[in-house]
C-alpha cells in the first residue's frame, strides 16, 4: 500500500479532529478543522447513520495510523508484535508507536510535526548512539542517544529549531539539551504519557482479534 501524498487537512477532517500533521498551521484560524469540521468530499455535510461496531473499530485504527503516518501493513505488524509480547496489548502498540525515531524527534521538538520529523530524519539529519540514522520506523531503546548530526546543526534550519525545542516540554520519558541538540530516552512511555489526542487502543485490539 503506496503513502499517502494528498492534503493532509483531509485526514483530520475525515477524523473529525486535529492530529496535528501541519505543524503550527493546527494552532491557528486557518486550520481546516475549526473551519470546516466535517469529512470532505460531496456528501461530507450529509446527515449520517450511527457508525456500527466495524465502524468504530476501523475508524480509530485509520486515526492512529494516520497520526503515526502508518501504512496497513506496517501497522499490522506492530499489533503481531504487541501481541507477542507479555503485557497489555493496546499500551504495547502504543508504546511501540511512540518509540519510532520520528515520532521521539516530534516529541523532543525538533520538529514541528510527524511529517516534518520523518522528512528530516530521511534527509539523514539524526544519529542515534553516533550512527547516523535515516529510518524514520528506526525503533529507539532505553538508553538510546539521540542527537542532531554535526554537520547539519549549524545549518539555518536547525539555528531555528534550538529555539523550537527550547519552548517545547517533552514528555518524561524523554531527556532533552535543547542548546546542543542532543537527548535520550532514559524510559519506555506509560500510557499516561500519551494523552495529546484521545486514542480508544481497545477499539483497534478488538478490530485485529477478529
Amino acid at each position: 500500500m503506496a503513502r499517502y501524498t494528498g492534503p493532509v487537512c483531509r485526514l483530520c477532517r475525515r477524523e473529525g479532529m486535529k492530529l496535528f500533521l501541519k505543524g503550527e498551521r493546527c494552532y491557528t484560524p486557518k486550520c481546516p478543522v475549526d473551519r470546516r469540521n466535517y469529512p470532505p468530499g460531496q456528501h461530507g455535510q450529509a446527515r449520517r447513520r450511527n457508525p456500527s461496531e466495524y465502524g468504530l473499530q476501523l475508524r480509530e485504527k485509520q486515526k492512529v495510523r494516520r497520526i503515526y503516518g502508518v501504512t496497513e501493513r506496517p501497522f499490522r505488524r506492530y499489533y503481531e508484535e504487541a501481541a507477542r509480547r507479555k503485557g497489555v496489548t493496546g499500551e504495547i502498540l502504543l508504546q511501540l508507536l511512540e518509540q519510532r525515531l520520528d515520532n521521539v524527534i516530534y516529541r523532543l521538538g525538533f520538529a514541528s510535526s510527524r511529517p516534518e520529523a520523518r522528512q528530516l530524519v530521511r534527509h539523514g539529519h539524526f544519529s542515534v548512539n553516533g550512527h547516523k540514522v535515516n529510518i524514520p520506523s528506526f525503533q529507539c531503546k532505553v538508553g538510546d542517544e539521540i542527537a542532531v548530526r554535526e554537520r547539519s546543526s549549524s545549518s539555518e534550519k536547525f539555528k531555528a529549531l534550538r529555539e523550537l525545542a527550547a519552548q517545547h516540554t517533552s514528555p518524561a520519558w524523554l531527556e532533552k539539551n535543547a542548546e546542543t541538540l542532543t537527548a535520550k530516552l532514559i524510559a519506555v512511555p506509560r500510557r499516561e504519557d500519551i494523552d495529546d489526542i484521545p486514542i480508544a487502543e481497545h477499539l483497534i485490539i478488538e478490530r485485529y482479534s477478529r
